[in-house]
Order: C-alpha cells, then structure tokens, then sequence
C-alpha cells in the first residue's frame, strides 16, 4: 500500500507538469550548469529554454513590440536595423507608425545590429557574437526556427502575430502569454492582456443601449498592407474597431475575410455614410487619386457630406495593437458622439501609449501624420 501511494503522487506529478507545459532540466553553458525549463512555442515547437532568462535579440513582424510592452526592452542586446530607423529622417514615415520606436530609438540605437528585417535579414554571426539567452522571433516556420537554432547553438522561440477581430482575441493573448512565460514577465503579461480586455468592456457597455436603427453605415479605405499603401479600395471586412464598436460595415458581406480589395464601383453601390482613411494610404495614394478623380470621391454621400475621417497607420512591422485601440476609441467618438462625449481621442492615445510602450507619443507622430481630423478637401 505504501508504496502504491508513493507511486500514485509520482504520476500525479508528472501529469501535472506535462499539462504545465513547463519541465525542469539542466544544461551545460561555458562550463555552468544553467537550469531550463521546456516550452510549447507558437510553431508548435517544445523549446528549451533557461529558466532565468536575462539576454534576447527578436526579429520578425511585431516581436520586438510585443517586447517592449512587456518591459522586457532592457534585456536586448541586439536589435534589427529596421528598428532603428531616424524618426526625423528619411524612414520616418515607417518609424512614426511605430509607437514603440518612437519611445525607444535612441536606446535601440546604442545597440549592436543583428540584421535587417525579417527573420530571412538576421546575420547568425551577429547573434552569436552578442551571445543572448534566447532568440525570438515572429511569423516564421518550425524549419527557419530549427534552421537559426542550429546555426546559432541557442535557443530560438515562434511567436505568432497576426490581424485579430476583438482585444479578447487569442491572436492578441496567446504571443503575449507565451513571450511572458519565457521572459518572467507574466504578471505584466496578464496586466496587458487585461488592459485591452478592460478598454473593450469599456467600449461594449458605452453602446451597448445604441440600436442599430441609430447606427450609421462604415466603411474604411486606404488601409496598408504588406506591400505598402493603397487606395481607397483596399478595405477589411472584419475591421476590428468596427467589429468592437458593433458598426455597420459595409464590407462585412464580402466572403474573404480581413484585408480586401474591392472594386471602386462597389463602393459607389454600397455608398455608406461615413467613411474612414487610413492616414498612409491617403497621403500616398487617395490624395492624388482625388486630384485626378474628384468626380468619383463626389459622388459618394461621405465624401459630399463632408463625412470622411483620418485614423492612424496601424500596421507598421505588423498589426500595431495600441494604435487599433486608439483608432477604435476615435471611430467611436465619431459614431456614437454622445457616448463617448467624456473621450479626447489624443489625450485617449497617449494614455494606451504610455501604458504600453512608457511614453506619449501622440503629438510625435502628428509630426508627420495630421492626426484624428475629419477630411478636409476644400
């Protein structure tokens, strides 16, 4: 009996640490013995990684501001190119849609280079030589991953990062939570991960009395892609500060979900009431299309209404979440006026930014972005 019982508390340990996903082991660095702990990365890959991480170098789309939003930024000793662009120069326009950035270019500038951008752009040598804990990076395979981890001899973790619907969204969640768990950083974590919930709740009770008889018809155009910025036919049909906001989007009956292209002509047959521009794709391509077009842009009831507005560039490397947010609470001070009457949309930016990136940065990015502004073209 007795020693049933000891084997039963054996096997529950075991079961227990397996749904964990974390399993306690050593390794040999440089002669020391550095204990490790396993984990499930977003590639699907068990990594084993040291259980007190101290050095990283990220790469890849949106990894090194989800870093950043941990707090974790003072554990890098290396960082893209690509991040440390000069926000008054030539890649501003790229830099200022990067709140991030912003808050920390002349820190990431002190730092070595560990590549270009992309995970395809990292010089293996380079990690090497700044010798981190661990690597990680973003949107890549299980075979780039093993590839750089054979190459480098050190430990490389997936995140995935990607568009998402809500700010409960487990494409939001589970990179944070993962990147958390990694770099001891869970209560911050959990503590970013409940900031966006909390500010969609918010959200959800300010219109939760608004009819949809009361709902005006949206639309968003200019969003940017990976491929740079586009006109006013490149729209979402699952939007995410129109999916949050309950919006009536005009686009949401096309089957492609996310980032479409529709044609012009629909647009004109859907002919919503307010239109939304993305400010990167108005700059670079809407603005000139106007000039050349203006009859088309007139002949939507936005447009002659004088009913269009400008939000932010979010996806800049990726989906930038606290700019969706910031955008999301603008949107809503345009369609629920009275609901969000108690919102200022710029002092409601800086307050996402500071919290997640240390630093408000709204008025450097109207630097070279107009701001929250309804369109004007006269």
């Amino acid at each position: 009996m007795y020693k049933n019982g000891i084997l039963a508390i054996i096997l529950s340990l075991m079961i227990a640490l397996s749904f964990s996903g974390c399993v306690d082991n050593t390794a040999q660095t440089s002669g020391e013995t550095v204990k490790t702990v396993e984990i499930v990365d977003l590639a699907g890959r068990t990594v084993e990684v040291p259980e007190d991480v101290e050095k990283i170098v990220c790469s890849g789309p949106g990894a090194l501001r989800l870093v950043t939003y941990l707090q974790a930024d003072d554990m890098l000793v290396g960082v893209e190119s690509c991040e440390q662009a000069d926000i008054t120069g030539a890649g501003k326009q790229y830099a200022l849609a990067k709140p991030y950035t912003i808050a920390n270019v002349d820190y990431f500038k002190t730092l070595p280079t560990i590549g270009t951008q992309f995970v395809d752009g990292l010089n293996c040598e380079n990690i090497v030589n700044v010798n981190p804990d661990v690597i990680i990076i973003s949107m890549s395979t299980a075979e780039v991953a093993d590839n750089i981890q054979t190459k480098t001899g050190i430990p490389v973790v997936v995140l995935d990062y990607d568009e998402f619907e809500s700010f409960t969204d487990k494409d939001l969640a589970d990179p944070l939570t993962l990147l958390g768990k990694v770099l001891n950083r869970e209560e911050r974590a959990q503590a970013v991960i409940n900031f966006f919930a909390d500010a969609e709740n918010d959200i959800s009770n300010r219109i939760s009395d608004v009819s949809d008889s009361e709902k005006p018809s949206v639309y968003v155009g200019g969003l940017n892609a990976a491929k740079g910025s586009h006109g006013i036919e490149s729209t979402s049909s699952v939007f995410a500060p129109f999916e949050v906001l309950k919006a009536k989007n005009v686009a949401e009956s096309i089957e492609t979900k996310k980032q479409v292209y529709i044609n012009k002509e629909q647009l004109i047959e859907w002919n919503p009431d307010i239109i939304f521009i993305d400010i990167a794709g108005y700059t670079s391509v809407i603005n000139e299309d106007y000039e050349k077009n203006p009859e088309y842009y007139e002949s939507l009831s936005a447009f002659k209404n004088g009913d269009v507005y400008l939000i932010y560039r979010y996806k800049s490397y990726m989906v930038d979440y606290g700019t969706v947010l910031a955008n999301t609470y603008y949107i809503g001070t345009v369609l629920y006026p009275e609901e969000f009457s108690d919102i200022d949309p710029e002092a409601k930016a800086d307050e996402i930014y500071e919290f997640l990136v240390g630093e408000a940065v709204y008025d450097k990015m109207a630097e070279n972005f107009e701001g929250y502004t309804k369109l004007d073209l006269n």
